[in-house]
């Protein structure tokens, strides 16, 4: 329960941290006079800075090495892995998540069918 609670107060603390420097990137894009796509490219690039600038970037940057992404799929990953607090702040999987994810790969199911699966499952073992 505390390592769960203390990883949630740090995903907010992080979180926290990517609005303000969403929040930096606006202001100085408003300082540099920006708009249109000047503005936009500033932004894109400056929001992937602060994700790169982020303690949890290297956690995140492994993982995304592990799963072999590359180019907008990394980058996607990248930054909710970020915004989440990285790996180390992912909650861990209750017993019956665990035995509902074993029963959808044993039915090799995929996607929505896997999660939706998965979401009944979890929700017949607590009720």
């Amino acid at each position: 329960m505390i390592k769960q609670l203390s990883a949630a107060v740090v995903a907010l603390f992080l979180c926290s941290g990517m609005a303000q420097a969403a929040g930096d990137c606006a202001a100085q894009a408003t300082e540099k006079k920006l708009a249109g796509a000047a503005k936009t490219s500033f932004m894109k690039k400056c929001e992937a800075d602060a994700v790169a600038a982020s303690p949890a970037a290297p956690a995140c940057e492994k993982q995304a090495g592990e799963k072999k992404l590359a180019g907008a799929a990394k980058n996607s990953f990248m930054k909710k892995c970020v915004a989440d607090g990285g790996p180390a702040a992912a909650p861990a999987k209750s017993a019956a998540a665990e035995a509902c994810d074993k029963q959808a790969a044993e039915k090799k199911l995929a996607g929505a069918a896997k999660n939706s699966f998965i979401k009944k499952c979890v929700a017949d073992a607590k009720g």
